[in-house]
């Protein structure tokens, strides 16, 4: 069973409320609609005015008979909202009136509905920006107990391939934190080993990536890996991790065994750390096209609760595998 089909299959048995706030756009509606009927949430809600919703929805010949929408600027929990998000900003300077205004903003009031409890999860990007959407979710949302950094991953599924489960990895991070210091980096490694058992299902081995495996060379740079991975290693003594490890070391059994023989990853790594946004960027582009990898993400993961980015490019069927990547999150 492949990536998609064993995550569609986990978020069937879940049953998970997601809110959907970008209801102008007709890629919503047919995914809401779709997302429904194929059984992968117990609910979808749409945030939008109910009128120019099925508007949309009849011109585009699209069912949304089984799917909520809620005029967020009419909801009578649009006040409390406020008020709760007022009590978490008031310190930066935020007024009651600013805090209700930006709630009447569908992101935000997405963003309040998981973390009250109203949905499980929130799915959006499509209209919106990266930047706009991580601004609601980590304002609202926050992350969660023991993490400070919020990042992303892909997951990576290399055909025909020994590597991970199956060809199934974990890189990170691919798109969020541009250059992590030591701290975050060592959350990015603790968020990703989650994502990885979470979604993949695997017992994580984790890499923390360098140009340099256990000291052949030295550079400034590399103290920010071997500390990270130190770090790691104190707060969660249950993960396999290991660091400074280069691309091949830390994939390639035969290679670890020349390179670094007393590593704990030996050289069977499925979650790969890259020092910096760059290294990530690139490599999971390169793997993608040269090695024709599938790749699911980003992945939004040290959050308090589920909140997934789309691209702006993004089709009805990534929609669809989003929305279901995040039910499956609610329950790790």
């Amino acid at each position: 069973m492949g990536f998609c089909e064993n995550t569609w299959e986990k978020a069937r048995g879940i049953k998970a409320r997601i809110v959907l706030p970008e209801s102008t756009d007709a890629r919503v509606l047919h995914a809401a609609s779709k997302i429904v009927k194929l059984g992968l949430a117990e609910s979808v809600t749409l945030l939008g005015t109910p009128d120019s919703v099925r508007k949309i929805a009849k011109e585009q010949n699209i069912d949304i008979s089984r799917v909520a929408i809620v005029d967020h600027l009419k909801s009578g929990e649009l006040e409390s909202y406020g008020q709760t998000f007022y009590e978490l900003r008031k310190t930066k300077g935020v007024t009651l009136n600013d805090a209700i205004e930006c709630i009447r903003n569908p992101l935000y009031f997405g963003a309040m509905m998981v973390r009250k409890g109203a949905a499980h999860g929130m799915v959006a990007g499509a209209v919106n920006s990266t930047a706009n959407l991580l601004r609601a979710a980590l304002t609202v949302v926050g992350v969660r107990e023991g993490i400070k950094t919020a990042s992303s991953c892909f997951v990576m599924i290399v055909p025909d391939s020994s590597f991970g489960l199956e060809g199934q990895m974990v890189f990170a991070d691919c798109g969020t934190v541009p250059a992590p210091d030591v701290h975050q980096l060592a959350d990015i490694a603790i968020a990703s080993a989650e994502t990885g058992k979470c979604l993949i299902g695997f017992d994580p081995v984790i890499a923390m990536l360098s140009f340099s495996t256990k000291g052949s060379a030295k550079h400034e740079s590399l103290l920010k890996v071997i500390e990270a991975t130190e770090i790691v290693k104190k707060r969660r003594p249950d993960l396999v991790i290991d660091g400074e490890l280069q691309g091949d070391a830390a994939i390639v059994p035969t290679v670890a065994e020349r390179k670094c023989p007393g590593s704990p990853v030996k050289g069977r790594a499925n979650v790969l750390v890259f020092p910096d946004l760059n290294a990530g960027n690139i490599s999971y582009k390169l793997v993608q096209r040269l090695a024709k990898a599938e790749a699911y993400g980003p992945i939004l993961q040290g959050l308090a609760k589920p909140v997934n980015d789309l691209s702006r490019g993004c089709s009805v069927h990534d929609i669809i595998n989003v929305a279901a990547i995040t039910v499956v999150q609610t329950v790790f």
